[in-house]
């Protein structure tokens, strides 16, 4: 983990209105789809974000989550991240196919909610616009807006 302070940056994609409880089961999962559709929609794809944001309060309530670019498109929505201190969570993963991909932001994912969870953790989640950031093929960085 490390900490990075952020620029104000735009990211255009495909969204969705979801909650984690809702993503635990797969009849009534959403994220997939977006990503599904995302792919489908824009071609030959560099810098691709997972961005939630809009939240209703904590890891509990409601989120929105945009999967998306750096690059302009008026085709599709756009979510500004916000500015601000960022905890960055950094897995490597080997294989390069769908599966390796889920399993490693899961096991990312599962570390976020651990180490927020845990009482004495120095920083606090501020629920204000987090982000994946695919850097390639084989890593991913999870930066989440903390206090």
């Amino acid at each position: 983990m490390r900490i990075e302070e952020i620029k104000e940056k735009l990211i255009y994609g495909i969204s969705t209105r979801t909650k984690n409880i809702d993503e635990m089961n797969p009849q009534t999962a959403k994220i997939g789809a977006i990503w599904q559709k995302f792919y489908q929609t824009v071609e030959c794809v560099e810098k691709v974000y997972g961005v939630y944001y809009n939240y209703e309060s904590d890891a509990n309530g409601e989120f929105d989550v945009l999967a998306g670019y750096e690059t302009s498109n008026e085709k599709l929505e756009s979510v500004k991240i916000e500015k601000g201190k960022y905890l960055v969570f950094h897995k490597t993963y080997e294989e390069n196919n769908d599966n390796s991909t889920v399993q490693a932001i899961i096991e990312t994912w599962g570390k976020i909610w651990e180490y927020f969870s845990n009482e004495n953790s120095q920083y606090k989640r501020a629920y204000k616009t987090d982000f994946e950031y695919y850097k390639n093929q084989n890593e991913i960085e999870i930066y989440i807006s903390i206090q």
